[in-house]
């Protein structure tokens, strides 16, 4: 059977942390976490972010690792959304930028971008934080049940068709 990508590198290596002993609420944190952590609009910043808040919190640091290395596609996509949204929370002006723009002017002149979007950034990044929390507890709310319910089928002896223990 040819498992997607996603189930192969996210999801097989998460279920085996539970497997040797991970608590699904510290497993849940983490992954919850390194969502959150990985969408941040603050880019380049992810990897030490979890590291620190791993460390700091003593979380899993494989799983808030895996989890944000997955989220860069998403924190792409939602740079622009949070670029919008600091805007529109600091009142200023539109930035009319496009990702691949953005991509453009950091190959050409990486300290120039920076210094160009600094507060579109952390405008940004305010926006961001205001959401995080809500996210993170969102995520860890549905994440627990469903890891401790692979942990309960795990237990869980095996039966024959009849119902009798194997």
């Amino acid at each position: 059977m040819n498992d997607g990508l996603i189930f192969r590198r996210v999801v097989k290596p998460l279920l085996g942390l539970l497997k040797q002993g991970v608590a699904p609420e510290k497993l849940a944190l983490s992954v919850a976490l390194g969502a959150v952590l990985g969408i941040s609009p603050a880019l380049g910043w992810t990897t030490a972010l979890c590291a620190l808040v791993a460390f700091f919190w003593r979380l899993n640091l494989p799983a808030i690792q895996i989890v944000n290395y997955f989220m860069y596609p998403a924190q792409i996509a939602l740079l622009l959304p949070f670029f919008r949204l600091g805007e529109k929370l600091f009142r200023s002006p539109h930035l009319p930028l496009s990702v691949p723009q953005i991509y453009d002017r950091v190959r050409t002149d990486r300290w120039g971008t920076i210094q160009f979007l600094w507060n579109t950034t952390w405008h940004a990044v305010a926006a961001w934080a205001i959401l995080a929390p809500l996210l993170t507890a969102l995520l860890y709310s549905i994440l627990v049940p469903l890891f401790r319910h692979f942990l309960r089928k795990q237990a869980a002896p095996l039966r024959s068709p009849e119902g009798k223990p194997a």
